[in-house]
Protein backbone atom coordinates (compact mmCIF):
# COMPACT_ATOMS: atom_id res chain seq x y z
CA UNK A 1 0.00 0.00 0.00
CA UNK A 2 1.28 3.42 -0.91
CA UNK A 3 -0.13 6.37 0.96
CA UNK A 4 -0.47 9.95 -0.24
CA UNK A 5 -1.44 12.85 1.98
CA UNK A 6 -2.97 16.05 0.69
CA UNK A 7 -2.33 18.68 3.36
CA UNK A 8 -3.71 22.18 2.73
CA UNK A 9 -0.45 23.87 3.67
CA UNK A 10 2.51 25.03 1.64
CA UNK A 11 5.84 23.67 2.87
CA UNK A 12 9.20 25.05 1.83
CA UNK A 13 11.45 22.49 0.19
CA UNK A 14 14.38 24.24 1.91
CA UNK A 15 13.21 23.39 5.42
CA UNK A 16 15.37 20.93 7.31
CA UNK A 17 14.19 17.34 7.53
CA UNK A 18 13.24 16.49 11.12
CA UNK A 19 12.57 12.83 12.04
CA UNK A 20 9.32 12.00 13.78
CA UNK A 21 9.66 11.78 17.53
CA UNK A 22 8.79 8.46 19.13
CA UNK A 23 5.54 8.34 21.04
CA UNK A 24 4.29 6.38 24.02
CA UNK A 25 2.09 3.48 22.92
CA UNK A 26 0.04 1.96 25.75
CA UNK A 27 -0.34 -1.80 25.92
CA UNK A 28 -4.12 -1.80 25.44
CA UNK A 29 -6.63 -3.55 23.19
CA UNK A 30 -8.57 -1.94 20.37
CA UNK A 31 -11.65 -2.31 22.58
CA UNK A 32 -10.03 -0.30 25.36
CA UNK A 33 -8.86 2.32 22.85
CA UNK A 34 -12.42 2.76 21.62
CA UNK A 35 -13.81 2.85 25.16
CA UNK A 36 -11.52 5.77 25.97
CA UNK A 37 -12.82 7.65 22.95
CA UNK A 38 -16.44 6.80 23.82
CA UNK A 39 -16.06 8.26 27.30
CA UNK A 40 -14.70 11.51 25.89
CA UNK A 41 -17.05 11.90 22.90
CA UNK A 42 -20.31 10.32 24.04
CA UNK A 43 -22.61 12.92 22.48
CA UNK A 44 -20.62 13.57 19.31
CA UNK A 45 -21.59 12.04 15.99
CA UNK A 46 -19.67 8.82 15.34
CA UNK A 47 -21.15 7.78 11.99
CA UNK A 48 -23.30 9.03 9.14
CA UNK A 49 -24.85 6.75 6.54
CA UNK A 50 -27.13 8.51 4.11
CA UNK A 51 -29.67 10.32 6.28
CA UNK A 52 -28.90 8.20 9.36
CA UNK A 53 -26.63 9.43 12.15
CA UNK A 54 -25.25 7.64 15.21
CA UNK A 55 -23.64 9.21 18.27
CA UNK A 56 -20.75 7.59 20.09
CA UNK A 57 -23.19 6.59 22.82
CA UNK A 58 -25.46 4.89 20.28
CA UNK A 59 -22.44 3.20 18.70
CA UNK A 60 -21.40 1.90 22.13
CA UNK A 61 -24.89 0.59 22.89
CA UNK A 62 -25.13 -1.19 19.54
CA UNK A 63 -21.70 -2.79 19.99
CA UNK A 64 -22.70 -4.15 23.42
CA UNK A 65 -26.01 -5.52 22.13
CA UNK A 66 -24.47 -7.18 19.07
CA UNK A 67 -21.72 -8.66 21.26
CA UNK A 68 -24.39 -10.11 23.55
CA UNK A 69 -26.29 -11.54 20.59
CA UNK A 70 -23.16 -13.09 19.12
CA UNK A 71 -22.25 -14.59 22.49
CA UNK A 72 -25.69 -16.25 22.70
CA UNK A 73 -25.04 -17.70 19.25
CA UNK A 74 -21.85 -19.36 20.47
CA UNK A 75 -19.14 -16.83 19.55
CA UNK A 76 -16.40 -16.85 22.19
CA UNK A 77 -12.80 -15.87 22.77
CA UNK A 78 -10.48 -17.26 20.13
CA UNK A 79 -13.19 -17.82 17.50
CA UNK A 80 -12.87 -16.35 13.99
CA UNK A 81 -15.76 -14.30 12.69
CA UNK A 82 -15.76 -13.15 9.06
CA UNK A 83 -17.20 -9.80 8.00
CA UNK A 84 -18.33 -9.68 4.38
CA UNK A 85 -19.87 -6.23 4.18
CA UNK A 86 -19.51 -2.95 2.30
CA UNK A 87 -19.01 0.30 4.22
CA UNK A 88 -22.10 0.62 6.41
CA UNK A 89 -22.88 1.16 10.14
CA UNK A 90 -23.08 -2.61 10.69
CA UNK A 91 -19.37 -2.92 9.86
CA UNK A 92 -17.79 -0.99 12.77
CA UNK A 93 -20.50 -2.28 15.12
CA UNK A 94 -19.75 -5.90 14.17
CA UNK A 95 -15.98 -5.32 14.15
CA UNK A 96 -15.83 -4.04 17.72
CA UNK A 97 -18.50 -6.44 18.98
CA UNK A 98 -16.43 -9.39 17.78
CA UNK A 99 -13.26 -7.94 19.31
CA UNK A 100 -14.98 -7.28 22.64
CA UNK A 101 -15.68 -11.03 22.94
CA UNK A 102 -11.99 -11.79 22.47
CA UNK A 103 -12.73 -13.24 19.03
CA UNK A 104 -10.86 -12.42 15.82
CA UNK A 105 -12.23 -10.48 12.84
CA UNK A 106 -11.51 -12.04 9.44
CA UNK A 107 -11.71 -9.38 6.74
CA UNK A 108 -13.52 -10.59 3.62
CA UNK A 109 -13.78 -8.75 0.31
CA UNK A 110 -17.48 -8.61 -0.68
CA UNK A 111 -16.41 -8.98 -4.33
CA UNK A 112 -15.03 -12.47 -3.76
CA UNK A 113 -16.30 -15.28 -5.96
CA UNK A 114 -17.05 -18.69 -4.35
CA UNK A 115 -13.54 -20.22 -4.75
CA UNK A 116 -11.90 -17.14 -3.23
CA UNK A 117 -14.36 -17.05 -0.34
CA UNK A 118 -13.90 -20.77 0.32
CA UNK A 119 -10.13 -20.38 0.67
CA UNK A 120 -10.36 -17.50 3.19
CA UNK A 121 -13.09 -19.13 5.31
CA UNK A 122 -11.34 -22.48 5.53
CA UNK A 123 -7.80 -21.18 5.81
CA UNK A 124 -8.69 -18.98 8.80
CA UNK A 125 -11.13 -21.44 10.41
CA UNK A 126 -14.15 -19.14 10.38
CA UNK A 127 -17.14 -20.42 12.37
CA UNK A 128 -19.43 -17.38 12.07
CA UNK A 129 -20.11 -15.11 9.13
CA UNK A 130 -21.78 -11.68 9.11
CA UNK A 131 -22.58 -10.87 5.51
CA UNK A 132 -24.66 -8.66 3.23
CA UNK A 133 -27.81 -10.56 2.33
CA UNK A 134 -27.26 -9.80 -1.39
CA UNK A 135 -24.13 -11.99 -1.23
CA UNK A 136 -25.98 -15.05 0.02
CA UNK A 137 -25.71 -16.96 -3.31
CA UNK A 138 -21.91 -16.64 -3.23
CA UNK A 139 -21.71 -18.24 0.19
CA UNK A 140 -24.36 -20.87 -0.51
CA UNK A 141 -22.29 -22.14 -3.45
CA UNK A 142 -19.55 -23.29 -1.04
CA UNK A 143 -21.35 -23.44 2.32
CA UNK A 144 -21.22 -27.23 2.68
CA UNK A 145 -17.45 -27.21 2.23
CA UNK A 146 -16.87 -24.78 5.12
CA UNK A 147 -16.93 -25.00 8.90
CA UNK A 148 -19.23 -21.99 9.23
CA UNK A 149 -21.95 -22.72 11.78
CA UNK A 150 -23.57 -19.30 12.19
CA UNK A 151 -24.60 -16.95 9.40
CA UNK A 152 -26.06 -13.53 10.12
CA UNK A 153 -27.37 -11.52 7.20
CA UNK A 154 -27.33 -7.74 6.97
CA UNK A 155 -29.76 -5.69 4.87
CA UNK A 156 -29.18 -2.10 3.84
CA UNK A 157 -32.77 -1.80 2.65
CA UNK A 158 -34.99 -3.32 5.35
CA UNK A 159 -35.08 -5.70 8.30
CA UNK A 160 -32.71 -8.65 8.55
CA UNK A 161 -31.27 -11.15 11.01
CA UNK A 162 -28.73 -8.55 12.13
CA UNK A 163 -31.55 -6.49 13.64
CA UNK A 164 -32.14 -9.23 16.20
CA UNK A 165 -28.59 -8.71 17.43
CA UNK A 166 -29.01 -4.95 17.67
CA UNK A 167 -32.20 -5.47 19.68
CA UNK A 168 -30.62 -7.94 22.10
CA UNK A 169 -31.05 -6.74 25.69
CA UNK A 170 -28.51 -9.05 27.32
CA UNK A 171 -25.00 -8.36 28.60
CA UNK A 172 -21.98 -9.67 26.76
CA UNK A 173 -19.25 -11.43 28.72
CA UNK A 174 -16.11 -9.37 29.31
CA UNK A 175 -13.18 -11.13 27.63
CA UNK A 176 -9.64 -10.82 28.94
CA UNK A 177 -7.43 -9.70 26.04
CA UNK A 178 -3.64 -9.85 25.87
CA UNK A 179 -2.93 -6.95 23.44
CA UNK A 180 0.47 -8.18 22.28
CA UNK A 181 -0.50 -11.83 21.84
CA UNK A 182 -4.19 -11.93 20.91
CA UNK A 183 -4.94 -11.57 17.20
CA UNK A 184 -7.54 -8.89 16.52
CA UNK A 185 -7.70 -9.16 12.73
CA UNK A 186 -6.66 -11.64 10.06
CA UNK A 187 -6.05 -9.55 6.95
CA UNK A 188 -5.57 -11.54 3.74
CA UNK A 189 -2.77 -10.55 1.44
CA UNK A 190 -0.53 -12.23 -1.14
CA UNK A 191 2.94 -13.71 -1.11
CA UNK A 192 5.78 -15.00 -3.19
CA UNK A 193 3.74 -18.02 -4.19
CA UNK A 194 0.68 -15.92 -5.02
CA UNK A 195 -1.41 -17.77 -2.46
CA UNK A 196 -3.58 -15.48 -0.37
CA UNK A 197 -2.17 -15.41 3.16
CA UNK A 198 -3.70 -14.24 6.42
CA UNK A 199 -1.59 -11.60 8.14
CA UNK A 200 -2.25 -11.87 11.88
CA UNK A 201 -2.52 -8.36 13.33
CA UNK A 202 -2.67 -8.17 17.11
CA UNK A 203 -4.58 -5.59 19.13
CA UNK A 204 -1.27 -3.92 19.97
CA UNK A 205 -0.24 -3.81 16.28
CA UNK A 206 -3.42 -1.97 15.34
CA UNK A 207 -3.49 0.34 18.36
CA UNK A 208 0.13 1.25 17.66
CA UNK A 209 -0.47 2.07 14.00
CA UNK A 210 -3.57 4.10 14.84
CA UNK A 211 -1.58 6.22 17.30
CA UNK A 212 1.42 6.45 14.96
CA UNK A 213 -0.89 7.70 12.21
CA UNK A 214 -2.53 10.21 14.53
CA UNK A 215 0.87 11.57 15.53
CA UNK A 216 1.75 12.27 11.88
CA UNK A 217 -1.63 13.57 10.69
CA UNK A 218 -2.29 16.67 12.76
CA UNK A 219 -5.78 18.00 12.04
CA UNK A 220 -6.92 21.58 12.40
CA UNK A 221 -10.49 20.45 13.05
CA UNK A 222 -10.24 19.97 16.79
CA UNK A 223 -14.02 20.29 17.31
CA UNK A 224 -14.77 17.18 15.24
CA UNK A 225 -13.35 15.64 12.12
CA UNK A 226 -15.73 14.51 9.39
CA UNK A 227 -14.02 11.77 7.42
CA UNK A 228 -15.42 10.73 4.06
CA UNK A 229 -15.02 6.94 4.40
CA UNK A 230 -15.31 5.31 0.99
CA UNK A 231 -12.08 3.31 1.10
CA UNK A 232 -13.29 -0.22 1.92
CA UNK A 233 -13.19 -1.06 5.62
CA UNK A 234 -12.38 -4.69 4.68
CA UNK A 235 -9.08 -3.36 3.32
CA UNK A 236 -6.30 -2.72 5.85
CA UNK A 237 -5.94 0.89 4.67
CA UNK A 238 -9.63 1.72 5.08
CA UNK A 239 -9.73 -0.15 8.40
CA UNK A 240 -6.92 1.87 9.98
CA UNK A 241 -7.08 5.25 8.22
CA UNK A 242 -10.83 5.33 7.71
CA UNK A 243 -12.23 3.65 10.83
CA UNK A 244 -9.78 3.13 13.69
CA UNK A 245 -8.06 6.50 13.34
CA UNK A 246 -11.33 8.42 13.03
CA UNK A 247 -12.93 6.76 16.05
CA UNK A 248 -9.73 7.16 18.10
CA UNK A 249 -9.82 10.92 17.47
CA UNK A 250 -13.55 11.26 18.15
CA UNK A 251 -14.32 11.95 14.51
CA UNK A 252 -17.38 11.29 12.39
CA UNK A 253 -17.19 8.58 9.73
CA UNK A 254 -19.27 9.47 6.68
CA UNK A 255 -19.80 5.91 5.46
CA UNK A 256 -20.26 5.41 1.70
CA UNK A 257 -20.65 1.82 0.38
CA UNK A 258 -19.35 2.47 -3.14
CA UNK A 259 -17.62 5.19 -5.10
CA UNK A 260 -19.74 7.21 -7.49
CA UNK A 261 -18.05 10.48 -8.42
CA UNK A 262 -21.23 12.54 -8.70
CA UNK A 263 -22.52 11.23 -5.35
CA UNK A 264 -19.15 11.89 -3.71
CA UNK A 265 -19.13 15.48 -4.99
CA UNK A 266 -22.65 15.98 -3.62
CA UNK A 267 -21.53 14.68 -0.22
CA UNK A 268 -18.46 16.93 -0.22
CA UNK A 269 -20.60 19.99 -0.99
CA UNK A 270 -23.39 19.07 1.45
CA UNK A 271 -21.58 17.56 4.46
CA UNK A 272 -18.26 19.45 4.14
CA UNK A 273 -15.93 16.60 5.17
CA UNK A 274 -12.56 17.50 6.65
CA UNK A 275 -10.72 14.34 5.62
CA UNK A 276 -10.82 11.77 2.83
CA UNK A 277 -8.79 8.54 2.76
CA UNK A 278 -9.21 7.37 -0.83
CA UNK A 279 -7.38 5.40 -3.52
CA UNK A 280 -5.76 6.74 -6.70
CA UNK A 281 -8.64 5.85 -9.02
CA UNK A 282 -10.98 7.89 -6.81
CA UNK A 283 -8.72 10.93 -7.03
CA UNK A 284 -8.38 10.55 -10.79
CA UNK A 285 -12.16 10.48 -11.15
CA UNK A 286 -12.54 13.51 -8.86
CA UNK A 287 -9.87 15.38 -10.82
CA UNK A 288 -11.56 14.58 -14.14
CA UNK A 289 -14.89 15.79 -12.73
CA UNK A 290 -13.28 18.92 -11.26
CA UNK A 291 -11.75 19.85 -14.62
CA UNK A 292 -15.22 19.77 -16.17
CA UNK A 293 -17.11 21.33 -13.27
CA UNK A 294 -15.22 22.77 -10.31
CA UNK A 295 -16.59 22.11 -6.83
CA UNK A 296 -15.72 23.35 -3.36
CA UNK A 297 -12.91 21.42 -1.67
CA UNK A 298 -12.13 24.05 0.95
CA UNK A 299 -13.53 22.02 3.87
CA UNK A 300 -10.94 19.27 3.33
CA UNK A 301 -8.00 19.53 5.69
CA UNK A 302 -6.23 16.20 5.09
CA UNK A 303 -6.79 13.79 2.21
CA UNK A 304 -4.94 10.48 1.99
CA UNK A 305 -4.52 8.05 -0.89
CA UNK A 306 -3.65 4.43 -0.24
CA UNK A 307 -3.30 1.02 -1.90
CA UNK A 308 -1.15 2.17 -4.84
CA UNK A 309 1.11 5.03 -5.92
CA UNK A 310 -0.61 8.22 -7.04
CA UNK A 311 1.03 9.33 -10.32
CA UNK A 312 3.12 12.47 -10.06
CA UNK A 313 1.24 14.13 -12.91
CA UNK A 314 -2.04 13.62 -11.06
CA UNK A 315 -0.51 15.03 -7.87
CA UNK A 316 0.79 18.12 -9.69
CA UNK A 317 -2.50 18.78 -11.50
CA UNK A 318 -4.53 18.27 -8.34
CA UNK A 319 -2.21 20.67 -6.50
CA UNK A 320 -2.42 23.35 -9.12
CA UNK A 321 -6.22 23.25 -9.25
CA UNK A 322 -6.98 22.94 -5.55
CA UNK A 323 -4.02 24.54 -3.79
CA UNK A 324 -3.30 21.31 -1.93
CA UNK A 325 0.19 20.18 -1.04
CA UNK A 326 1.02 16.49 -1.47
CA UNK A 327 3.03 14.36 0.92
CA UNK A 328 3.32 10.66 0.12
CA UNK A 329 3.70 7.68 2.41
CA UNK A 330 3.90 3.88 2.39
CA UNK A 331 2.60 0.81 4.14
CA UNK A 332 1.49 -2.79 3.68
CA UNK A 333 -0.98 -5.22 5.23
CA UNK A 334 1.72 -6.91 7.29
CA UNK A 335 2.41 -3.55 8.99
CA UNK A 336 -1.15 -2.63 9.95
CA UNK A 337 -0.43 -0.87 7.41
CA UNK A 338 1.52 2.46 7.61
CA UNK A 339 5.33 2.57 8.02
CA UNK A 340 6.47 5.76 6.27
CA UNK A 341 5.14 9.24 5.65
CA UNK A 342 6.39 12.60 4.40
CA UNK A 343 6.18 15.17 7.23
CA UNK A 344 3.22 17.47 6.65
CA UNK A 345 4.96 20.19 8.66
CA UNK A 346 8.44 19.83 7.22
CA UNK A 347 10.46 18.86 4.17
CA UNK A 348 8.48 16.96 1.57
CA UNK A 349 10.08 15.21 -1.39
CA UNK A 350 7.93 14.46 -4.42
CA UNK A 351 8.17 10.81 -5.37
CA UNK A 352 9.42 9.80 -1.93
CA UNK A 353 7.42 7.73 0.56
CA UNK A 354 8.90 9.91 3.29
CA UNK A 355 10.57 9.00 6.56
CA UNK A 356 9.92 6.36 9.21
CA UNK A 357 6.85 6.75 11.38
CA UNK A 358 7.43 7.20 15.12
CA UNK A 359 8.77 4.05 16.84
CA UNK A 360 9.64 2.59 13.42
CA UNK A 361 13.01 1.50 12.03
CA UNK A 362 13.82 0.88 8.37
CA UNK A 363 16.85 0.04 6.27
CA UNK A 364 17.85 -1.09 2.80
CA UNK A 365 19.58 -4.47 2.58
CA UNK A 366 21.30 -6.47 -0.10
CA UNK A 367 18.79 -8.46 -2.12
CA UNK A 368 20.92 -11.59 -2.33
CA UNK A 369 21.77 -11.99 1.36
CA UNK A 370 19.02 -9.93 3.01
CA UNK A 371 21.55 -8.97 5.68
CA UNK A 372 24.14 -6.47 4.47
CA UNK A 373 22.89 -2.88 4.90
CA UNK A 374 23.52 -0.84 1.76
CA UNK A 375 24.95 2.62 1.45
CA UNK A 376 22.91 5.75 0.83
CA UNK A 377 21.41 5.75 -2.68
CA UNK A 378 21.94 2.04 -3.35
CA UNK A 379 18.90 -0.04 -4.33
CA UNK A 380 17.99 -3.07 -2.23
CA UNK A 381 15.09 -4.56 -0.31
CA UNK A 382 13.26 -2.36 2.18
CA UNK A 383 12.95 -4.00 5.60
CA UNK A 384 11.05 -2.55 8.56
CA UNK A 385 10.81 -3.05 12.31
CA UNK A 386 8.26 -1.55 14.69
CA UNK A 387 5.25 -2.15 16.96
CA UNK A 388 2.87 -2.29 13.98
CA UNK A 389 4.53 -5.35 12.40
CA UNK A 390 2.30 -8.43 12.26
CA UNK A 391 2.61 -11.48 14.49
CA UNK A 392 2.95 -13.70 11.41
CA UNK A 393 0.94 -15.45 8.69
CA UNK A 394 -1.85 -17.68 9.92
CA UNK A 395 -0.94 -21.35 9.57
CA UNK A 396 2.14 -20.65 7.45
CA UNK A 397 5.28 -20.93 9.60
CA UNK A 398 7.66 -21.21 6.63
CA UNK A 399 6.23 -18.11 4.93
CA UNK A 400 6.36 -16.30 8.26
CA UNK A 401 10.02 -17.25 8.75
CA UNK A 402 10.87 -15.93 5.26
CA UNK A 403 9.10 -12.61 5.85
CA UNK A 404 9.91 -11.98 9.53
CA UNK A 405 13.59 -12.33 10.40
CA UNK A 406 15.00 -11.21 13.74
CA UNK A 407 12.07 -8.86 14.18
CA UNK A 408 12.44 -7.29 10.74
CA UNK A 409 9.69 -7.39 8.11
CA UNK A 410 11.07 -8.09 4.65
CA UNK A 411 8.69 -6.15 2.41
CA UNK A 412 9.71 -7.50 -1.00
CA UNK A 413 9.83 -3.88 -2.23
CA UNK A 414 12.95 -2.49 -3.84
CA UNK A 415 13.95 0.94 -2.60
CA UNK A 416 16.76 3.32 -1.71
CA UNK A 417 17.25 6.01 0.93
CA UNK A 418 18.82 9.44 0.53
CA UNK A 419 21.10 11.44 2.80
CA UNK A 420 18.10 12.98 4.62
CA UNK A 421 16.55 9.62 5.48
CA UNK A 422 13.81 9.77 2.83
CA UNK A 423 12.92 6.47 1.16
CA UNK A 424 12.09 5.94 -2.51
CA UNK A 425 10.35 2.82 -3.84
CA UNK A 426 11.78 1.82 -7.21
CA UNK A 427 10.13 -1.54 -7.87
CA UNK A 428 8.77 -4.79 -6.43
CA UNK A 429 10.36 -8.16 -5.95
CA UNK A 430 6.94 -9.74 -5.94
CA UNK A 431 5.03 -10.07 -9.16
CA UNK A 432 2.12 -8.27 -7.60
CA UNK A 433 -0.29 -6.36 -9.82
CA UNK A 434 -2.12 -3.40 -8.27
CA UNK A 435 -5.19 -2.66 -10.37
CA UNK A 436 -7.41 0.19 -9.22
CA UNK A 437 -6.02 -0.07 -5.70
CA UNK A 438 -6.65 -3.83 -5.41
CA UNK A 439 -3.95 -6.48 -5.23
CA UNK A 440 -3.99 -9.11 -7.98
CA UNK A 441 -1.71 -12.13 -7.70
CA UNK A 442 -0.81 -13.54 -11.14
CA UNK A 443 -0.68 -17.19 -10.08
CA UNK A 444 -4.29 -17.04 -8.89
CA UNK A 445 -5.46 -15.75 -12.29
CA UNK A 446 -3.23 -18.22 -14.11
CA UNK A 447 -4.71 -21.11 -12.15
CA UNK A 448 -8.15 -20.17 -13.50
CA UNK A 449 -6.92 -19.69 -17.07
CA UNK A 450 -5.25 -23.08 -17.02
CA UNK A 451 -8.62 -24.65 -16.31
CA UNK A 452 -9.76 -23.74 -19.82
CA UNK A 453 -9.45 -26.78 -22.09
CA UNK A 454 -8.07 -24.71 -24.98
CA UNK A 455 -5.16 -23.26 -23.00
CA UNK A 456 -1.72 -24.81 -23.19
CA UNK A 457 0.35 -22.25 -21.29
CA UNK A 458 -0.34 -18.88 -19.73
CA UNK A 459 1.41 -16.03 -17.96
CA UNK A 460 -0.31 -13.09 -16.29
CA UNK A 461 1.42 -9.74 -15.96
CA UNK A 462 0.52 -6.18 -15.09
CA UNK A 463 0.74 -3.51 -17.79
CA UNK A 464 0.60 0.26 -17.21
CA UNK A 465 -2.83 1.83 -17.22
CA UNK A 466 -3.33 5.63 -16.90
CA UNK A 467 -6.50 5.21 -14.80
CA UNK A 468 -6.16 1.95 -12.86
CA UNK A 469 -2.40 2.14 -12.32
CA UNK A 470 -2.01 -1.33 -13.78
CA UNK A 471 -4.21 -3.59 -15.88
CA UNK A 472 -4.20 -7.38 -15.82
CA UNK A 473 -2.99 -8.94 -19.05
CA UNK A 474 -2.88 -12.62 -19.93
CA UNK A 475 -0.35 -13.93 -22.45
CA UNK A 476 -1.60 -17.31 -23.67
CA UNK A 477 -0.45 -20.21 -25.81
CA UNK A 478 -3.46 -22.06 -27.21
CA UNK A 479 -3.67 -25.76 -27.80
CA UNK A 480 -3.18 -26.70 -31.41
CA UNK A 481 -6.26 -26.02 -33.56
CA UNK A 482 -8.10 -24.56 -30.55
CA UNK A 483 -10.77 -21.97 -31.29
CA UNK A 484 -10.33 -19.52 -28.41
CA UNK A 485 -10.90 -15.78 -28.57
CA UNK A 486 -10.05 -12.97 -26.16
CA UNK A 487 -13.75 -12.54 -25.36
CA UNK A 488 -14.13 -16.27 -24.64
CA UNK A 489 -11.25 -16.33 -22.15
CA UNK A 490 -12.35 -13.15 -20.35
CA UNK A 491 -15.87 -14.54 -19.96
CA UNK A 492 -14.43 -17.79 -18.62
CA UNK A 493 -12.37 -15.94 -16.00
CA UNK A 494 -15.38 -13.93 -14.87
CA UNK A 495 -17.01 -17.13 -13.64
CA UNK A 496 -14.35 -17.66 -10.95
CA UNK A 497 -12.67 -14.32 -10.31
CA UNK A 498 -13.64 -10.93 -8.91
CA UNK A 499 -13.94 -8.35 -11.68
CA UNK A 500 -10.73 -6.53 -10.74
CA UNK A 501 -8.77 -9.79 -11.15
CA UNK A 502 -10.20 -10.66 -14.56
CA UNK A 503 -7.76 -9.96 -17.45
CA UNK A 504 -8.72 -6.87 -19.43
CA UNK A 505 -6.26 -7.79 -22.16
CA UNK A 506 -5.39 -11.14 -23.72
CA UNK A 507 -2.56 -11.78 -26.12
CA UNK A 508 -2.12 -15.07 -27.97
CA UNK A 509 1.44 -16.16 -28.82
CA UNK A 510 3.11 -19.24 -30.28
CA UNK A 511 5.42 -19.70 -27.30
CA UNK A 512 6.41 -18.08 -24.01
CA UNK A 513 10.01 -17.12 -23.15
CA UNK A 514 11.54 -19.60 -20.71
CA UNK A 515 14.69 -20.45 -18.81
CA UNK A 516 16.69 -23.57 -19.51
CA UNK A 517 14.69 -25.45 -16.91
CA UNK A 518 11.37 -24.35 -18.36
CA UNK A 519 10.43 -21.48 -16.05
CA UNK A 520 8.48 -18.76 -17.83
CA UNK A 521 10.39 -15.47 -17.97
CA UNK A 522 7.75 -12.91 -17.05
CA UNK A 523 10.34 -10.15 -16.95
CA UNK A 524 10.81 -10.50 -20.69
CA UNK A 525 7.07 -10.23 -21.22
CA UNK A 526 6.93 -7.11 -19.07
CA UNK A 527 9.94 -5.63 -20.87
CA UNK A 528 8.30 -6.22 -24.25
CA UNK A 529 5.22 -4.35 -23.05
CA UNK A 530 7.34 -1.40 -21.93
CA UNK A 531 8.90 -1.07 -25.39
CA UNK A 532 5.56 -0.92 -27.18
Amino acid sequence: MHNTIFERKCVSMQEKAIPYEDIEIPEISLVEMLEQSLSENRHKTAMMFGELTYTYEELSNNIQRVASGLSKRGVKKGDRVALMLPNCPQYPVSYFAVLSLGATVVQVNPMYKPPELLHVLNDSGVTALIMLEDLKPVFQAIQKETGVKTVIEVSLKGSSAFDALVNDDGEAPCAAIDPKEDVAVIQYTGGTTGRSKGAMLTHYNLVANTMQSAATQKTKNVEQERVLTIAPLFHVYGMTSGMNLTLYRGGNMILVPRFDVEEVVRIIERVKPTGFPGVPTMYMALLEYYQKKAFDLSSLDILTSGSAPLPVEVINTFNSLTGANVAEGFGLSEASPVTHRNPVDGLQKTGSIGINLPNTEAKIVDIATGEEELATGEVGELIIRGPQIMKGYHGLPEETAQTLRNGWLYTGDLANVDEDGYYFIVGRKKELIIAGGFNVYPIEVEDVIYRHPSVQEAAVIGVPDPYRGETVKAVVVKNEDAELTEEDLIAFCKESLSNYKVPKLVSFVDELPKTAVGKILKRELIASEETK
